[in-house]
């Protein structure tokens, strides 16, 4: 593998077609579209297009456009003067231009405002941009690869990204096949994570006979990230030989089990995202707000936790209620 792609493990068709479509358009200029479910992998597939091109030795800057405040996330793009708005008590650089020169990754670019939109297509065309409050025009040479766990056509057809911005960031799209597609994949990863954790740990686990089978029964909806957090998880709890269990399965039994003070109960034959978001308000308040620590305890990233929260926020209907904690 080049040095682009030396962190993608596996030997699927599936995923060999992705590499060489990095191999292809890293060391050029060209804008790219990753498609993918979440946890498939599109940050990683980004950062081995910035490390198989000429920009390498640069900056690559992540931003999430469904982590960010609607009110906050083009200051956080383009930088803001200070006094331009309440709370802009100093000068601040975005994005943009803490990319210069190296590569600035969009992730979930259809979470974008779809007026912001506006101003990333006129940067993205010329490389120049205004801070907020600004009044010089700032040159910038960044390349932009964006990505969005959506259709992106649909997402125009909802008025969730403009047409226009969707061509011009899709000159090379890229899909990134979940990981259910990618056959024994799923074994060499799970493989893969666990060295890493014994190598970390100085032990030497083992997956059981059971795990095995889970690998390749499972659908693993969460992908390589769900896979991933359920090989640590495992070897957390396990001493020579693991048992690997999903999240889904595991979730249900920390729900299931007899309420204890401070512990959340859910009613059988609940929906599986009502116990998650009420598991994660319910590990939020315990914490007192802390989003980090939350993250921690519930073994995801915290990105992955913020864009919970911001879908939360965003939900047109009431959640079904759940009981509360004892």
């Amino acid at each position: 593998m080049s040095s682009g792609t030396q962190q993608l493990v596996g030997e699927s068709p599936q995923l060999r077609l992705v590499i060489d479509q990095i191999r292809r358009v890293a060391p050029t200029e060209a804008s790219a579209l990753l498609i993918g479910e979440s946890g498939s992998g599109k940050e990683l597939v980004a950062r081995s297009i910035h490390g198989g091109s000429q920009r390498r030795d640069r900056a690559f800057i992540a931003i999430n456009c469904g982590a960010v405040a609607p009110g906050l996330i083009e200051a956080e793009l383009f930088g803001h003067e200070r006094g331009s708005f309440t709370g802009a008590t100093q000068h601040h650089n975005g994005v943009f231009e803490r990319a210069h020169g190296g590569t600035l990754f969009l992730d979930e670019i259809t979470e974008m405002p779809i007026e912001l939109q506006v101003r990333l297509l006129r940067v993205l065309d010329t490389q120049r941009f205004f801070k907020v409050g600004g009044s010089k025009e700032i040159p910038v040479d960044v390349r932009v690869i964006a990505a969005t766990n959506v259709c992106p056509f649909n997402a125009v057809r909802d008025g969730k990204l403009r047409e226009d911005v969707l061509y011009r960031l899709a000159v090379f799209p890229i899909r990134i096949p979940p990981l259910r597609e990618r056959g024994d994949d799923i074994e060499l990863l799970a493989h893969h994570f666990l060295s890493a954790l014994n190598a970390s740990a100085g032990v030497d686990k083992h997956f059981s006979p059971g795990s095995l089978r889970t690998l390749r029964e499972h659908g693993w909806p969460g992908n390589v990230r769900e896979l991933r957090n359920a090989v640590e998880r495992a070897h957390i709890l396990g001493d020579e030989l693991l048992e690997l269990v999903p999240l889904s399965s595991a979730m249900r039994a920390v729900v299931a089990r007899q309420a204890q003070p401070g512990e959340l109960v859910v009613k059988v034959g609940s929906r599986l995202e009502d116990v998650e978001r009420h598991l994660i308000e319910a590990t939020l308040h315990r914490f007192q707000g802390n989003k980090r620590l939350a993250a921690q305890t519930l073994g995801c990233s915290l990105k992955t936790l913020y864009n919970k929260l911001n879908g939360y926020s965003h939900a047109a209907a009431a959640v079904p209620a759940l009981a509360q904690q004892g």
